[in-house]
């Protein structure tokens, strides 16, 4: 593909995906100031350049929660993936397997937890899960997610009522669409990605339809989902979740220093610094704003990885050299596989793979498991 950057695969994205989606990604919550700055505070993160540093033999190799990995990339959970391309989750998996960087399928993606192992072969891929107010279904989610061989368990914490976003209220966002007077143009004015839909009969929330009590089809789904998600949600839930699975556990949703010391405690494997991409408490911290203190709460207690605003390979440095072990890139993938499917989120890694080994040599590093905060000339610029 002709991109270089992952604002290139963006572009691309805009022009091919209908607005509904396109905007589901490219989106946050109220105002937007949060999900903005998530981007943007990287940024203000400055590299220590070296010279006359033997640069050869350079790893991006390294491990999260023990597994090991091509370079500390992942691929973060994301809805809808399966409505920017058809089939969108089994196409990332692939990808990422080849790359050997994991793989997180959500609970709200449009294919399913047996879609996606299908599609690599019964090779382990991660899992995400909310917790929901039907716990015969998330009990039947973890069980299905054991036989699919997933190797970890991603527990998203700060979903326990869904921000407001108004791109989405507005565009009317459904899987699959309905059709009215706004939908309609949206679709029509993407004629090759509704071809390209018929090709297979995956367009709703299959990991949901057919599995949760009361939603035999799509007309009641949509409300299943508003009244799922549990504001009950506490700390004693992990310890159940914990037990039912039964290998890695990983806490995302960590924006606290509070919270990563009762996230350490919980007997987790890995916590993710995350404000959900910017989509649910608008004002809050940026992720990358938010990593210095948590790392430095929990210490070498719990392996702490982050997520929101990554849109490159520096990003990816900047966010180790501050101590994350690992990073998940969710709208960077999505723009990958809206503009171009397989070849797209091949595109995106290899873009990612690229800018961090070339960063990591001007900095006078070869292993990515030494960058620190010495890599860069201002660590403490974010501190909150």
């Amino acid at each position: 593909m002709n991109a270089y950057t992952i604002d290139d695969l963006k572009t691309l994205a805009q022009r091919r995906v209908p607005r509904m989606f396109f905007d589901y990604a490219d989106s946050g919550s109220w105002t937007e100031a949060t999900y903005r700055a998530n981007e943007a505070d990287f940024q203000k993160l400055l590299f220590r350049q070296r010279v006359a540093v033997d640069m050869t033999n350079r790893t991006l190799a390294s491990t999260m929660i023990g597994e090991d990995v091509s370079m500390p990339v992942a691929i973060a959970p994301t809805g809808f993936g399966g409505m920017q391309h058809p089939d969108g989750e089994m196409l990332g998996a692939k990808v990422a397997r080849a790359f050997g960087i994991p793989f997180t399928l959500s609970t709200m993606s449009i294919c399913s937890i047996e879609d996606v192992s299908e599609a690599i072969g019964g090779a382990p891929f991660w899992f995400q899960l909310y917790v929901m107010r039907d716990r015969d279904f998330m009990h039947n989610l973890i069980d299905r997610a054991k036989a699919a061989g997933c190797s970890a368990l991603v527990l998203t914490l700060d979903l326990q009522i869904l921000g407001q976003r108004h791109k989405d209220l507005r565009n009317g966002l459904s899987a699959p669409p309905k059709i009215n007077a706004n939908t309609f143009w949206q679709l029509a004015s993407r004629p090759r990605w509704c071809l390209s839909m018929l090709g297979t009969r995956r367009h709703t929330f299959r990991n949901i339809v057919g599995h949760a009590k009361s939603v035999a089809d799509l007309s009641s789904l949509s409300s299943w989902t508003a009244e799922q998600f549990d504001p009950q949600l506490s700390w004693q839930d992990i310890a159940w979740i914990k037990e039912r699975w039964g290998g890695k556990l990983i806490l995302k949703g960590i924006m606290d220093a509070e919270d990563a010391r009762l996230a350490a405690a919980s007997g987790a494997d890995a916590l993710i610094v995350s404000n959900h991409g910017g989509r649910q408490l608008d004002g809050a911290p940026s992720s990358i704003a938010a990593l210095p203190a948590i790392v430095e709460a929990v210490g070498e207690k719990i392996e702490v990885h982050m997520d929101g605003g990554i849109r490159s390979g520096q990003d990816v440095m900047r966010a180790l050299s501050l101590g994350a072990k690992g990073v998940y890139i969710g709208r960077s993938w999505l723009y990958g596989v809206g503009a171009g499917g397989e070849a797209g989120v091949r595109t995106v890694l290899d873009i990612i793979r690229k800018e961090l080994d070339l960063t990591m040599a001007f900095c006078g590093e070869r292993d990515i498991r030494n960058v620190g905060r010495h890599n860069l000339v201002n660590p403490d610029v974010l501190k909150l």
